[in-house]
């Protein structure tokens, strides 16, 4: 397949460049320029991309369930044909691995949209309760009231700078906004614009095959576009992922609002990983070994990366403590997805090397131009700072491991750190039965609990919680990956008294969808036909 990069926004399904502010992609390897210029969406393009949203949203949110379904199909089956070419470019804008990352990443996107059209003929996410009219009911009678859910309006998406296609132009946050049946404005990153173009040329060609309405998807360029999309009325709704600081910025803005909206922002995690004395004993040179890959693992750019370590002193933590050591000798240093990343990077990594009562005792060999692994190792002390040096997220393939003074130590930290995405436990059946109430504790932290695994690798499924409490996100109620992220884009409304025949279809009688519903109080599903 060959690509035409035009380099110009995303509007109601047509194509326009009329800035004059040019952004060009980088080569992650070489710092090379591509040759097409990407032209920043003005003040006027940024307003017409949210009207498109706007003007497709009333015959958008009206489409069944079973032509959304269709549609992120379609969007899958586009996504797929994108070849080994299109992998190439990712590779050059991103310095990713073509095989099994990228290819694998494709696959997930492609994925996450095809479990959401799932979840459309599903039909769990409306969220059906009907409470049927009691006439006779004393002393007062009880009318016909029925609840389902509908999609809040057009949805701001944020691409995320490390995952350039599962958390991007078609990611998780695109893929729940349009099953929700919320057009989307997208906002492309700019590590990744040729990436971010064949992407929306994707989703534009469903857009066509489906006969879904002109502004159901829109992409706009620009470093500073993303206040101004954020501030327009027609906006419901944000998805984001990235930094604390812009995640912030954008909660502020949409809280600022005439009418505030919410913001989905995941942007700060260090995954701690707490290091039992049993499962150090049975299982510690394998926990070091695989635990230097899972820190090292896409050069630290992860989420879920693991920038905290803790163990309560002892013989085996020690001797743990070795065997990391030796396993991060072992690592290389990496490519990271941009110069930009890697300067935070070093400037992370220099941060911590400066801290007292912190040291360096291992890294995989020296780069001026490429990420080098780290592990240091810091006085608990600083586990309890007011300042948190150690709780601040350093995005790269380092971590930091704290040898705690006793189990009481431990519970302090977990009871006061900050939410976090993840927890896990290094531990045996021994070490969790005398462990019950660090458990509590990181429930109340953490959106996922890990046991004798890594926190890197996030299964795409019902079941899974990609979120936390503050700051590991900007609303630990949702998730961002898995199919309750739908919620995240929906609204209940209730009818009553409506005839039958003017209610939506999942609230019929007949409900001519089969859909389970929760009828007085118990769940039923109704007879079609």
């Amino acid at each position: 397949m060959s690509f035409k990069i035009l380099g110009h926004n995303y509007i109601g399904g047509e194509r326009s460049g009329e800035g004059d502010l040019q952004l060009h992609s980088v080569d992650a390897a070489t710092g090379a320029l591509f040759e097409t210029p990407f032209l920043t969406a003005t003040e006027k393009e940024v307003a017409a991309a949210v009207h498109a949203a706007e003007k497709a949203y009333p015959a958008y949110r009206v489409t069944t369930s079973e032509q959304r379904a269709a549609f992120l199909e379609a969007i899958a089956d586009e996504i797929d044909a994108l070849g080994d070419d299109f992998i190439a470019q990712v590779v050059r804008e991103t310095a990713l691995p073509a095989a099994p990352r990228l290819t694998g990443e494709r696959a997930r996107t492609s994925g996450q949209m095809r479990l959401f059209a799932k979840v459309l003929r599903r039909g769990d996410f409306y969220g059906v309760r009907i409470d049927t009219a009691l006439p006779e009911r004393k002393p007062m009678a009880r009318p016909d009231i029925r609840q389902y859910k509908i999609g809040l309006g057009p949805v701001a998406v944020f691409g995320a700078s490390n995952f350039p296609l599962a958390f991007s132009v078609a990611g998780g946050d695109t893929a729940a906004a349009l099953a929700a049946g919320c057009p989307v404005v997208f906002k492309a990153h700019t590590g990744h614009l040729v990436t971010s173009e064949l992407v929306a040329d994707a989703i534009e060609r469903a857009v066509k095959k489906t006969g879904m309405p002109a502004g159901t998807f829109n992409m706009i360029y620009g470093d500073r576009v993303g206040a101004q999309l954020v501030k327009s009325a027609g906006i419901q709704a944000v998805g984001f992922t990235g930094s604390l600081r812009g995640g912030r910025a954008l909660c502020d803005m949409a809280a600022a609002r005439p009418q505030p909206i919410p913001v989905f922002a995941e942007m700060s995690s260090i995954n701690p990983i707490i290091l039992m004395p049993e499962a150090l004993k049975l299982r510690g040179e394998a926990i070091a070994k695989d635990l230097a890959g899972s820190v090292t693992v896409g050069v630290g750019q992860l989420c879920t990366s693991p920038g905290l370590l803790l163990g309560v002193r002892s013989p085996e933590l020690n001797d743990f403590i070795e065997k990391l050591s030796a396993a991060f000798g072992g690592t290389a240093p990496a490519t990271m997805l941009n110069s930009g990343g890697l300067t935070h990077y070093n400037g992370g990594v220099a941060r911590l090397t400066q801290l007292p009562g912190v040291k360096v005792i291992s890294t995989g060999g020296s780069s001026y131009t490429q990420a080098v692994p780290h592990l240091f190792k810091a006085d608990a002390a600083l586990l309890f700072s007011k300042e948190a040096p150690l709780e601040e997220e350093v995005f790269g393939p380092s971590t930091v491991i704290v040898e705690l003074e006793s189990r009481e130590q431990l519970l302090d930290f977990a009871a006061n750190m900050h939410g976090q995405l993840t927890a896990t436990l290094q531990a045996e059946i021994g070490d969790l039965q005398g462990n019950r109430d660090l458990i509590a504790l990181l429930e109340q932290k953490a959106g996922r609990l890990l046991l004798n695994g890594f926190p890197t690798g996030v299964e795409v499924c019902d079941a899974m919680v990609h979120g936390g409490p503050y700051p590991a996100t900007s609303d630990a109620r949702g998730t961002s990956v898995g199919t309750l992220a739908i919620e995240r884009f929906l609204r209940p409304v209730c009818y009553q008294n409506y005839p039958d025949a003017m209610l939506p279809a999942p609230l019929q009688n007949a409900n001519p969808l089969g859909l389970m519903r929760l009828v007085d109080g118990e769940q039923t599903r109704a007879v079609v036909g």
